[in-house]
């Protein structure tokens, strides 16, 4: 479908384009029809006849008289085409809106499918399972083992469930930089304190 819409788009786009270059060329038609009429000194609206009725004979009247037919047939085709460009500008405003407006509800979807954390990571310990494991700080957590937002409700949760679950890795979902990061944590006995290597403090719920 998105293959469609773009070739739909960049199909507006062309009909645009060689819609104005048809008017341009219209345009210079015009012109040179002008050109015509202001060499023979007449314009549009000039008598092509003398005081007694004949045809002037200081002016090519059949010339003048071509190019007058000619700059209103070419009025009207630009006053026609002019109008086409119009529908198919609207066409792609109309296009790009939707479009842009699609994208838009995407991200808003995006965004809302993603869980509240309930605790972040405020410091990670070099060389620690944490750190081994990929955990950064600033790291906002979504799961922790069989611990998640539904059922978290104090960070003895998260202890109990590392305690329980020494040399067996974890899944530990977080949100970094607006996106899902999913990665595996055994906790397990290292150089420095505890099983982890690193502090998480809760997220106070509004």
């Amino acid at each position: 479908i998105k293959m469609t819409e773009e070739n739909n788009g960049n199909s507006t786009m062309e009909a645009v384009q060689s819609l104005i270059k048809k008017k341009d060329n219209i345009e210079e038609q015009i012109k040179a029809y002008y050109d015509v009429l202001e060499d023979q000194g007449v314009g549009m609206e000039g008598p092509l006849v003398d005081a007694e009725g004949f045809p002037r004979a200081d002016v090519n009247v059949y010339q003048i008289r071509t190019a007058r037919h000619s700059i209103s047939c070419l009025q009207n085709d630009h006053k026609a085409i002019m109008v086409e460009i119009e529908e198919a500008l609207h066409r792609l405003h109309a296009r790009e809106k939707a479009k842009r407006d699609q994208d838009q509800a995407e991200s808003m979807e995006q965004e809302v499918t993603l869980p509240s954390p309930f605790a972040r990571v405020d410091a990670v310990s070099q060389g620690s399972p944490a750190c081994q494991a990929g955990l950064r700080v600033n790291d906002e957590i979504i799961a922790f083992g069989s611990v998640n937002t539904r059922t978290f409700q104090n960070l003895q949760n998260i202890a109990s469930v590392v305690q329980h679950s020494e040399g067996k890795p974890l899944s530990v979902t977080v949100i970094r930089n607006g996106q899902k990061t999913q990665m595996g944590l055994t906790p397990q006995q290292w150089s420095g304190r505890g099983l982890l290597g690193c502090n998480i403090v809760p997220i106070q719920k509004l």
